[in-house]
Formats: C-alpha cells, structure tokens, sequence
C-alpha cells in the first residue's frame, strides 16, 4: 500500500487534473443516455435497477468494509444514516430523470448543476452556517440564468415547463443529500455509508415502480437499451467514481471544483452532437450566467482559506463517494470539535457534486 501511495505522488498533477475532465466528459455523456434510457424504462425503475446494480458491484469490491460496518456496535447508526441518504438520494434522481423526461439533456444538465449555489444556503439552513457574498452574488446570477433558460412567453405571461422546474426541484434535493453526507460522513465511513444508500435508494425505486409504474414490453428492451444501461451503471456511476476518488486526494479544492463544473457544459455539448438540442442565443446567455454562478460560488468563499493548496476533500455525491476514506479518517482524527469538523469539511471541499446523472 505504502508503495502504490508512493508511485501516485510522483504521478503530475496535471494527469490527475485530467482524470477529473474524464470523469466529467462521462457525466456529461450520460445526460444523454439517461435521456435514451428514460424513453424505455420509467423513472423509478430506472433508478431503482441502476442503483441496486451499482451497489451490488460496490460490495462485491468492498465487502470487508461493509461487513466490518455493520458487524459492530455501529451497526444501527449506519443503517439509519445510510436509509436517509438512500431515500433522498433516490428521491433527488428519481425527480431529475422525471425531468429529462420533459426537457432536454441540455437543460437538465445545467439547471441540475444550480445545485451548486444552494448547497450553502442548504447548509445554512440546517447548520445556521451563514453564506458568504459571493454566495449570495453567485444566486443573483444563477437565478437569472435559470429565467433565460427555463422560462418562456411574454413578460406578462411568463411560464416555465414542468420538465425545468422538475429539474430545479432535484437541484435542491443534491444539496440537501451534499449536505447530510458531509454531516454523517464525519464519524463514518463515508464508502459504507454510499453503498447502504444505493441499496436503499434501489429498494425504494422498485417499491414504487412495482406499486405505480409498468414494466416496458420485453421486444423494447433492446441492445441499444442494455448498452445504455450498462454505461450508466459501470462507467457513470462506478469508473468515473474512481477515476475521481483518486484525482481528488491530489488537486487543490478551488481547481477541482472548476474542473469539475465542466459536467454541464459537456451535457449541452453531447445533447447539441447527439440529441440534436438548438441552442439559441438565449439559451448560450442563460449557460453562461449559471455557469459563471458556479465558478462564483465554489471558488472565490475558498480563497480566503489558508488551506487552498491543500488537496482536495470531495463530498460523496449522488452519483457515488466522492471522498478519499483514508483523507476523510485523517481529516477527522485532527478535529476536535464535532460541527468545526463539519464546516471545514464543507469549506475546504469544492461545493460540487459529480455524477448527476
């Protein structure tokens, strides 16, 4: 082990600055897929078979850990922490791709990615952790450019499409999973707790699927419907989660959250390539200001920290953990006090999520 750590800090941070890229390329590619997936298999199904898929390959590569979990006194804490995860995290997806049902990838892609600038006010709703001005700034902007995105018709007759405000909804379900896995991750395994949330999230998503959904004749489900199925599940959820597990122990915050935030803008570009989605000077304005909004809010609050050279500390996300356990255990030895912890987790880090999809 102490070998591989050796080899990986002689690795250029450039390389892993690219590994992040990668990763978002895949999540911009699956706003897509999920888009072609979503026409053949509904909502809750989807999620729910992707998520027990996920999460049985998880366990298989970290049973130990999860059994060492669940063997112990902390059997229970894991268990309830791990089901509220998995229930909002379920709910967060389920409420996205019933969005991408009415909307485009393009659209789905950035409004999704607002999620950004509402983790801190998230936060400081449950931990009375005020927002900073760039945040406050960063919600100016991202509000706007959420109107030239999403709203249509007149000034007097403005409207916005379901599928955009289903949309919006999910962002503001991933900030408030961000925000839950940054407190529960504090004294647990944050691995454990990803894989008890998949399961749990898979559950929930055949429940309500058997309970209220159909299954697709099986003629529908078709080579095409497996491929995008196996992407989603092997690459969007499992490749790139560790493809950017390791990038992130070795990229400062501020980058990593730049780098990051190009999963939208990958969206909007395989939507253009391969859906075909028009884009029009409104909608280029609208990408831009949600865009800059996240640029505002995940990299200016972190300038004033001392710590921005230091490597990144990622928040697990609905796509999967997206944090190092080993940084995640380091990180918490050195805290003593249980919210301080917290509140530099969640500074430190990039306010991002990867994987929306």
């Amino acid at each position: 082990m102490e070998k591989l750590d050796g080899i990986a800090h002689r690795i250029p941070t450039g390389v892993y600055k690219l590994l992040l890229v990668v990763a978002t390329v895949i999540w911009g590619l699956s706003f897509v897929v999920m888009k072609d997936a979503v026409d053949v298999l509904q909502p809750a199904y989807l999620i729910g078979f992707r998520f027990l898929a996920t999460g049985a390959i998880l366990a298989a590569l970290f049973f130990r850990r999860l059994r060492a979990a669940l063997s112990g006194e902390r059997a229970l804490d894991y268990l309830v922490k791990g089901t509220i995860l998995g229930v909002v995290c379920y709910l967060a997806f389920w409420v996205q791709a019933i969005g991408l049902d009415h909307t485009t990838p393009g659209k789905n892609a950035f409004l999704t990615a607002t999620y950004c600038v509402i983790v801190p006010f998230a936060w400081w709703a449950i931990a009375r952790k005020r927002p900073t001005a760039f945040n406050l700034v960063a919600a100016v902007m991202a509000v706007g450019g959420i109107g030239l995105v999403s709203l249509s018709g007149s000034l007097s007759e403005l409207s916005m499409g379901f599928g955009d405000a289903m949309t919006l909804v999910s962002a503001l379900l991933f900030a408030v999973h961000i925000v839950y896995v940054s407190k529960f991750s504090e004294k647990s395994d944050v691995l454990v707790l990803t894989l008890l949330q998949f399961a749990v999230g898979g559950v929930c998503g055949v429940a309500y699927g058997a309970c209220f959904e159909t299954l697709p004749p099986a003629e529908s489900l078709t080579p095409a419907f497996w491929m995008d199925m196996a992407y989603l599940v092997v690459f969007a959820s499992c490749v790139a989660l560790v493809i950017q597990n390791v990038a992130l122990a070795h990229v400062p915050p501020a980058q990593a959250s730049l780098f990051l935030s190009l999963e939208s803008v990958f969206g909007v570009l395989f939507s253009v390539l391969l859906y075909g989605e028009e884009i029009g000077l409104r909608l280029v304005f609208g990408f831009a200001l949600i865009f800059v909004a996240i640029v505002v809010s995940e990299t200016f609050p972190l300038k004033r920290k001392a710590g921005d050279d230091a490597p990144a500390l990622a928040l697990e996300t609905p796509g999967g953990p997206v944090v190092s356990p080993e940084t995640a255990g380091a990180l918490g030895g050195r805290e003593a006090d249980g919210r301080a912890a917290v509140e530099s987790r969640l500074e430190e880090s990039s306010w991002s999520k990867s994987g929306t999809t």
